[in-house]
């Protein structure tokens, strides 16, 4: 029986690259000199620091068009709030979403039941699977899910006859 899984899967390489990168720029800009602006990655979390709100959304703006260079969505970062740290400073925190979330996936297996295909999705783990009689059908519920899911990024693979 044909089968495909849908993930959510972030580079981390890719992700180390494009912090480093997004780093360099900012140690490298004139507005950012004598400052503490930097970017720092733990596993799954990105910190932000900086001198004010306004060099925190300067270091988005970097940090963002560095990640999509190396082709990863931005979507996967999940903003927390800006919190004060001694004196002036402030820092951001930046989850990494990896992984589909409990309620996401089952939010994508009510959609597809609710579409009246005939395939059976099941949760696996932090993964969908989704199997149906024949590939015509699994390809119109790849594209129901890209149109419907638009706020999370999504992977369609393993694809099996």
């Amino acid at each position: 029986m044909p089968s495909f899984d849908i993930t959510s899967e972030v580079d981390m390489v890719a992700l180390r690259n494009a912090v480093d990168g997004a780093n360099r720029k900012i140690t490298g800009r004139y507005d950012f000199k004598g400052s503490d602006a930097r970017v720092e990655q733990t596993e799954k979390l990105l910190t932000l620091h900086g001198d004010s709100d306004f060099q925190l959304e300067q270091m988005l703006a970097i940090l963002l068009p560095e990640m999509t260079a190396k082709k990863i969505d931005v979507r996967c970062l999940d903003h927390g709030d800006v919190q004060k740290v001694g004196g002036n400073k402030v820092k951001q925190e930046l989850k990494v979403r990896v992984g589909i979330e409990q309620e996401q996936s089952k939010k994508i297996v009510k959609l597809l039941k609710d579409s009246k295909l005939k395939v059976q999705a099941s949760i696996q783990g932090d993964a969908v699977r989704v199997s149906g009689a024949k590939r015509d059908v699994l390809q119109e519920c790849i594209a129901l899910v890209r149109k419907d899911i638009t706020d999370y990024p999504l992977q369609y693979g393993n694809f099996r006859d």
